[in-house]
Parts: C-alpha cells; structure tokens; sequence
C-alpha cells in the first residue's frame, strides 16, 4: 500500500489535518523535479515558489511548516492528556480510601455499577441518585445522552464542570463499544461491600458500584488516546523518513540524514525523553487499571486494554478503512486487467458489494415456474458466437469428410477449441480445460500398440491427463519461479537502473538503452512483467519531458516492441516457447536456443530502433532526465537469489550434456522451486499467485497436440499440405508457413496461434522428402512472438496503449499505434 494511503488508514480520524500534508509535499517534488531539469517549462505559479533558490532550501521550508504544524498540535494534545492522567489518579486515590474505610463521597464522580444479588439484597428500587444512567449490552456500556463530549476533539474540546463534582474535572468516554467487565467489578469490590439491607445503604452501594464503572471508562478512554497520541509521533516520523528519501531520490541530494538530525529529532515531539514520558503515562494507566479491575494482576490489565484499544480502533475507524480497502481492491483490479471483473468479451458485468460475493447482472424472463434471473451474455452477441461455434462443431462431426471416425471426431473438435480460442468467447483457459473431457467422450484417443484401435474411456483418461503434465510445465513453473524471486528481491530493477544509468541523456542513447533492457527483462521474466517494470523505472523521465513530447511516444513504442522481440530470446520467455519445446524431437538446448535467437533478436531490435528514430524524430527539443542507478548495497539474500538463479539457468543451458544425470530441462526447475520456497524467499501465496492459467493454457495445447497426433488426423492432414508443397523448396515452406503464423497472431494471442500451428507445422516437417521439423517449428515460433501489428496483438502492446500521462491522456493513441507497430 502506498504511504499516502497507509497514512490515512492509520489515522486517527480527527486528526486527519493534524497529520504531515505527505500527498501534497510528493507533489512539490515532483514540481522541484521538472522546474530543476527544465527551467524554461516552469509554469506561472511554479516559479514563483522557487525563486532560483536551491531545492534543498524550498523543500526543508515546506517540511519546518508541516513539523511546526505536528509539534503545536502534539504539545496541546499532550498536556491535555497529561493533565487528565493526574486527576484520574487523584479520582483514584480517593476511589480506594473510599473503598478501605468504607464510607461514600457524594462528591466524587460516578464510577460502578451495582451486580443483581445487590439489586436482590437491598430489596429496593435502584436510587435515583446514579450521576449516570448506565445500559449494559452484549457489545459493551452505552452511556446517556448526558455526555456528548468527542474524546478525539484535540483542539477544539470545551471543558465544563461535571454535576455533582467538587474537581470540576470534564467526563470522557473511551468509545460507545467500551465493554463492561461486570465479573471483575463485582470482585473488586466484595470486601467493600456493606451488608445492611436499608435502602439508604443500597444506595450508597450502588453509587460506589457505578463509581467503579466510570472510573474504568476513564481509564480506558486515557490508554486509547495516549497509544493514539504515541501512534501519531510514530507515524509522523515515518512520514517524514519516507517523504525525504523519496526527495533525496527524485532530486538526486542528501538532505535526508541532515534534515532528520538537525530538525525532527531535534524536534519535541521526537525527542526520546517525551517518548519515555508518554510510555510512562501509558504504564501509568495500566497499572491504574490493574488496581482497579484487575485486583492488581497487570499482565491481564494489559491485555484488556490492547482489546478496548483494537475494538475503538474497530468502531471509530470502520468507514475510512472500509474506504481505503475498496481503493487498494479497485487498484489491484485495475492492474490486474480486466479477468477480475468478468471475461473481457463475454458481455457478463459483475458487481463488487463490499466484502459480498461477487453478483452478476442479469435480465429477468417470465417462465410458467415464476421470474427467473439470467446473465446478460445469454441474450448478447457472446451467446450467439458460442451457439455459432457449436453448431459447426455438430457439422464436422456428423458430416463424413474422413474415412476414420476417430479422425473426424478430432477434426470436429481441433476446430471447435480454435475457434473458441481465437473468439475468446468463453476464457482461453477454459477451453484448454474442455480438450481432455472431449478427448475421452469423442474417443479420438487411439492406441499406440496396436494403432486402429481406439482406446477406452479409462485408458483415455490416463493418456490425456499425462499428455497435460509433462516436464515442460515443470519447466514453466521453474521460469515464474526464478521470475518470481528476482521481482521479489528486486534484483531485475536494480539491474535496468544500473544498465539505464549508462545511457546517458542523448534520447537515441536512451532509446535503444531502454529497449534493450526490455529485451532482456522479458528473456527472464517474462514479456508479461518486463513493460510494466520498464514503465516504472521510466516515469521520473516521462514525467519531466514536454506535453504531447515525440521521445515519451518513442519509448512507450520502443519497450512494447522491444518486450514482445524478448518473448523469443529464452525458452522460457513466453508460453509458445515453452509448447515449442514440448513438441520438437528433440528439444533444443538452451545454448542452442539462445545462439538462433540472440542475433535474431539483435537485428530485430536495432531495425525497430532506426524505425522509431526515422518516425518520431526523438532529438528535437528533447531535455531528458537520467536515471540513476539504486544506491542501496546489493544485500546478502539479493546475492544468494542471484546465485541460484545463475546456476538454474546454467544447468538449463548444459541440460544436453547433463541429459544422463537430469533427464530433462524439467527436472532442473524443480531446484530453483525447492530452494526459494524452502528456505521462505518466496511463500505459499506467492505460489498461489502463479499465472496457473497460462499454466493450464500451454497444458491443454500440449495435450491437444498428443490427441491430434493419437487420432492419426495430424499425420492425415500433413501428409495432404506436404504432397501440394513437396515440391516446392525448403525454404520457400518456411516462408509460406513463417507469413501465415505472422497473420494468425496478430489477430489472435501468441500463445494460442503456437497451440493451433505448431503440431501441424512439425509434422508437415517430418513428412517432408528431407525432414527439418525442427526447423519449421523455431521458425514459427519466433514469428508469433513478431507478431504485433496491432494495439491488441500481445500485452506489452496493450501496456503501451494504455499508459497515460499525469493528466490522464494517453501517450499513443489508437491509429498511431497501428500504424508503427505494422
């Protein structure tokens, strides 16, 4: 959670103005930022502010107004709260004399209230003379309307005589929820109890009872704002800690040691003695309660409190924390896309209420059984995509186009999951997950013994379930893995700074700086989270360049095309990949990969940089801000994830030469997993928070591909394609079938296109008179990574899109988009 937000969420609600104004010292940065790299372009009310002064200077003056602001209020705060600790402990002490000589002061203030069994002795009505009328409730004490005062009223509190009190000292209540703890109240005063049955003594007892009561709101309301007021030093420190790094980063200085020493440390409410003091008024209270309720035991006055103090923090807080959740929840969706709110074109629009499950909107149709409610998609265009997709599946399956009827069942359904993959009408994962159910039902599964026989239901089951958990999945999850602990330790950011640093300020430095760390992010963690990380590392330079500047349009563009280059450069880069190694016989390597993708790579990269360069012209008027590398020490578990990292990947580039000891790539990603969650680097919800439906996504493809080639339809099918091109030369196939895998993924996702064509592509290879399977399939695996000519083709493209200035407009727009990235 952002600090502005924490700040908010740890509030004490009146004392919201009280706090350091963080949000809006952020935003003096970040003027002092574009004013300090950019003199010309400071505006009208930005100049005025700076005065050719040195931002150390401007920015310490806003931060001795904010302590200035803190230190007032907290001295007034304290004296107040010191001043109330002295008259409990006086309204203590006499509560106590009181209690051992056994007689009652009408003048001191209502504290206890009397248990039932005195009620049952005294044999009388309750007396009148109770300063409070109290109402014992299941959640805690509700007190009258007699006393309206605000415990949390810092300032503005007006201090009026209580009736009947010879101090003159004000009532406060802890909070309406404050529970009762009637046990304890009844024991505390058993021995002080007068056994007369008159009415006079039952009303001196019950009077004594309700001083009890009152005297324990006191001291619970006390304990509640003094842990508030020590709360609020606390997170002012914080505040300014965070505000001054932040400073010190964006502007490039020092201020922060300097600043903490000489000022806020310096400053009362910081000073260690005034901690001590309020910890020891804290202690005060504690033992006061002890004394009181407790019969002395203060490890259970302790708890007590903490639980008064966790049920105000509850009660006076709900709204603004329910406020500041629903903000961080609609953040988190919002960065996550659309999958959280419902299919991206299902037309199904689901409603968040609160904490509430999610609800669908529906349209409610008349039926003789009543009203019924059904999702909105079953009356839209959704609807009738997927009856349209299932009516051709009915066609192809019932109308005999191949002899066998395994192969015609197969048929019918490679065209019913393609076509639902390319529409997504239904989410791509849940198709995957229909292709072992249609596999079994269809019995499109055939044995390899004996090949015309096809198998069983059982039988099937067991070949297309171990088609879907191959090495290769292992292999993926050991690539999130190593993704996932060098995001989590921040190594992969400190990497692109420190290269990014380099680049100097020449924008055609930067640009083919920034592209190239694209690139590589995506070779190792993915051209999912390689853009989002670029864009962050680039903001301060996105921020400081002009409105509507052709070097922000040239960037975004750069690191979207760079990222989508860098899903090629690893087997583990992307999911197509990934399939790709499944279905070549055998795997490449990684050395062998990376050899064929590397110099592809390269030469990609630098064409895209020379295109930016021609199209945007990036250099005119161009004032760019460098980025600086991360100061921090690289840390003994950065090291240690590193090294792991560096040895997987190793071991995976040898994996050959190993192939007698591992077996399998596969099996080498189970060390990265068993070491980072073993030893705690990566946890339970880490694992939960796996991209699993790219996972089943690459699963179903995988074993799609094993029941095509089962059925015998793969072979069918390219032994047809293979007699039409036989004669034509190997390398105009890999034109013809590079240029058609080029168009299908840009219309469709990468992923997707790689499941459909892959198998069929490989074995077009092996029937070839010179078989290059191997060949066909790299080919076309690197051009689905190409593949993205429109805004929609691959998510660094929808990334780029989508990314928007200060002021909320985006830095492409649609047309501009399309047109660089054909």
């Amino acid at each position: 959670m952002k600090f502005s937000h924490s700040i908010q969420f740890n509030a004490v609600p009146d004392w919201s103005s009280h706090y350091i104004a963080y949000s809006n010292l952020k935003k003096l940065i970040y003027q002092i930022e574009k004013t300090t790299h950019q003199p010309g372009a400071a505006d009208i009310e930005t100049r005025p502010l700076l005065r050719d002064e040195d931002p150390d200077t401007v920015f310490s003056r806003s931060l001795d107004v904010e302590l200035e602001k803190i230190s007032s209020f907290f001295g007034v705060k304290e004296k107040e709260l010191l001043d109330e600790v002295g008259e409990l402990l006086r309204d203590i002490d006499l509560f106590e004399e009181a209690g051992r000589s056994g007689q009652y002061d009408t003048q001191r203030p209502a504290l206890v209230q009397p248990s039932t069994d005195q009620v049952k002795r005294a044999g009388g009505p309750r007396s009148s003379r109770s300063a409070y009328s109290m109402h014992s409730t299941e959640d805690g004490v509700e007190d009258s309307d007699d006393d309206d005062q605000d415990e949390t009223s810092a300032l503005n509190r007006t201090r009026r005589p209580s009736a009947g009190s010879t101090h003159g000292r004000r009532r406060t209540l802890a909070s309406a929820r404050a529970p009762t703890d009637m046990t304890a109240s009844t024991e505390l005063t058993k021995s002080m109890r007068r056994h007369s049955v008159g009415f006079d003594d039952y009303a001196e007892t019950a009077e004594f009872f309700s001083d009890g009561i009152m005297l324990k709101k006191r001291i619970v309301s006390l304990y509640v704002q003094l842990c508030e007021l020590k709360s609020y030093v606390q997170l002012n420190r914080t505040g300014f800690n965070k505000i001054l790094k932040k400073f010190d980063k964006i502007i490039d200085r020092q201020l922060r040691p300097k600043y903490l020493e000489t000022s806020v440390d310096s400053s009362y409410p910081f000073l260690r003695e005034t901690m001590r003091q309020l910890e020891g008024n804290i202690e005060k209270t504690e033992k006061a309660y002890a004394n009181v309720v407790t019969q002395g035991d203060e490890t259970l006055a302790k708890k007590a409190l903490r639980s008064h103090l966790r049920e105000h923090v509850v009660w006076e807080r709900n709204t603004v924390w329910r406020d500041l959740i629903g903000m961080e929840r609609r953040a988190e969706a919002a960065s996550l896309g659309k999958g959280l709110l419902g299919a991206s074109n299902d037309g199904t629009k689901v409603r968040l209420q609160g904490d509430d499950a999610p609800v669908v909107s529906g349209k409610e149709i008349s039926t003789p059984l009543g009203r019924l409610t059904c999702p909105t998609w079953l009356f839209g265009s959704t609807m009738l995509t997927i009856l349209g997709i299932i009516a051709v599946f009915l066609v192809f399956l019932t109308v005999p186009i191949l002899e066998k009827q395994e192969q015609q069942a197969c048929l019918a359904m490679l065209i019913f999951v393609s076509l639902l993959w390319a529409t997504e009408a239904i989410p791509l994962f849940v198709t995957s997950l229909l292709i072992p159910f249609l596999c079994v039902v269809l019995k499109v599964v055939r044995s390899e013994d004996a090949p015309h026989r096809r198998l069983g239901s059982k039988e099937a089951t067991n070949y297309i379930f171990s088609a879907m958990w191959t090495p290769v999945i292992m292999l993926l999850l050991g690539g999130f893995t190593v993704a996932a602990a060098l995001s989590k330790c921040k190594i992969d950011k400190r990497i692109a700074t420190f290269i990014l640093s380099k680049a100097g300020t020449r924008p055609r430095t930067v640009l083919i700086a920034n592209m190239l760390v694209a690139a590589f992010a995506s070779m190792l963690v993915s051209n999912v989270a390689a853009p989002v990380l670029c864009f962050s590392i680039i903001e301060p330079m996105l921020r400081n360049l002009p409105y509507d500047s052709n070097m922000s349009k040239a960037v975004i563009m750069g690191i979207a095309l760079a990222s989508n280059i860098g899903g090629m450069l690893s087997p583990i880069a992307s999911p197509q990949n990934v399939v790709a190694l499944g279905i070549m016989e055998p795997p490449p390597t990684w050395g062998q990969w990376l050899f064929i993708s590397i110099p592809v790579g390269i030469v990609s990269l630098f064409l895209i940089w020379i295109l930016l360069l021609i199209t945007f012209r990036p250099g005119k008027g161009t004032t760019i801000v460098p980025i600086r590398s991360v100061r921090e020490e690289f840390t003994g578990l950065q090291w240690f994830v590193s090294a792991v990292c560096v040895a997987t990947i190793g071991l995976w580039c040898a994996s050959h030469a190993l192939e007698s000891t591992f077996g399998h790539m596969g099996v080498i990603a189970i060390l990265p997993i068993v070491v980072f969650f073993g030893v705690g680097i990566l946890t339970k919800e880490d694992f939960n928070n796996f991209p699993w439906t790219i996972i089943i996504l690459a699963a179903g493809g995988l074993s799609l591909g094993k029941a095509v080639e089962s059925s015998g339809l793969l072979h069918t099918v390219a032994a047809k394609i293979s007699a039409e091109v036989h004669e034509l030369d190997l390398y105009v196939i890999l034109l013809i079938f590079s240029s058609l895998a080029l168009v299908i993924a840009t219309f469709i996702s990468h992923t997707v296109a790689a499941l459909i064509l892959l198998p069929l592509v490989y074995n077009i290879g092996k029937e070839m008179e010179k078989p290059h399977p191997n060949l066909l399939v790299m080919a076309t695996t690197l051009m689905c990574s190409a593949a993205m000519g429109l805004p929609t083709s691959g998510f660094p493209n929808m990334t780029a899109i989508m990314k928007e200035d200060a002021t909320g407009e985006r830095y492409l727009s649609l047309r501009l988009a399309m047109a660089r990235c054909a």
